[in-house]
């Protein structure tokens, strides 16, 4: 293959690796953060997300719901990072 096209597969996968490192990093601290607030359980965060019928299992439901997404979103960045570094590889052991 042509050497300017591995390069941005090479540059595509090690972005793909420092994304996920962030977004591991994000869900890690958001995660501490909420099981802070759900053990403190300020009155202020009910009211924040509108009050009313809002109880703290919904918002420990909503919360763990969030956070299973994010978790799945980032596996599925982690695949699509380790197969640009497959391809980067391959492509460069065809040269």
């Amino acid at each position: 293959m042509d050497d300017p096209f591995c390069k941005r597969v090479r540059a595509a996968a090690v972005a793909g690796w420092w994304t996920a490192l962030v977004a591991a990093v994000w869900v890690t601290a958001a995660w501490l953060i909420w099981l802070g607030l759900l053990k403190a359980q300020p009155n202020w965060l009910l009211q924040l997300w509108g009050g009313g019928s809002l109880t703290w299992d919904d918002v420990q439901r909503l919360v763990l719901w969030f956070i299973a997404v994010a978790k799945l979103g980032l596996w599925a960045w982690v695949l699509v990072a380790i197969c640009l570094t497959i391809w980067a590889r391959k492509l460069k052991q065809a040269d």
